[in-house]
């Protein structure tokens, strides 16, 4: 790789640094090639991505970042796993680490946090933002199909329904 490719990757691993909400970084010593080719399918799938990159060229992208403080994670064999969502990329990874003992999950980083391994599983458990947008949907639409139930119900039933909600306004 000569001097203007490196310079390149630095460059493209910078984007990767600012743009990413979370970078998880993991030692992958011992993985076969099919092995990351299906880590890198579920996280296309989660829509993140993986990265192989030097150490070296990661830990001088790094420098000026608002996640610089992960440059101490970058030893031996890693990989870096990314995605713009908060969570996807550590919840690939996460349930990636559990059922492949090969990979290790280091820690990570998330906007100017870093995180330890521990860390990472946290992110994972949280919900993602599809989950989230799920969530409040549901809350919002619970008072229209209560009240949707409510009409469709028998006459005595409504009756009691306006009796209550007239208290409650009391």
């Amino acid at each position: 790789m000569d001097r203007a490719q490196k310079e390149k990757l630095v460059e493209e691993l910078g984007q990767i640094f600012e743009s990413s909400g979370v970078v998880v970084v993991a030692h992958y010593a011992g993985i076969t090639v099919a092995e990351m080719q299906d880590l890198r399918a579920k996280m296309r799938a989660a829509g993140g991505s993986v990265r192989v990159a030097k150490n070296k060229l990661a830990k001088i992208a790094l420098e000026g970042k608002p996640c610089a403080s992960i440059g101490n994670l970058l030893t031996g064999m890693t990989v870096l796993s990314y995605s713009e969502d908060p969570v996807a990329a550590a919840k690939v990874v996460e349930a990636y680490a559990k059922t492949n003992d090969k990979l290790v999950i280091l820690g990570g980083a998330m906007g100017n946090a870093a995180l330890d391994a521990a860390g990472v599983k946290a992110v994972a458990a949280m919900p993602s933002r599809e989950e989230l947008i799920a969530q409040i949907v549901s809350c919002i639409g619970a008072p229209a199909s209560n009240i949707a139930g409510a009409i469709g119900a028998p006459a005595s039933n409504i009756a009691s329904i306006l009796s209550t909600i007239e208290e409650k306004a009391a």
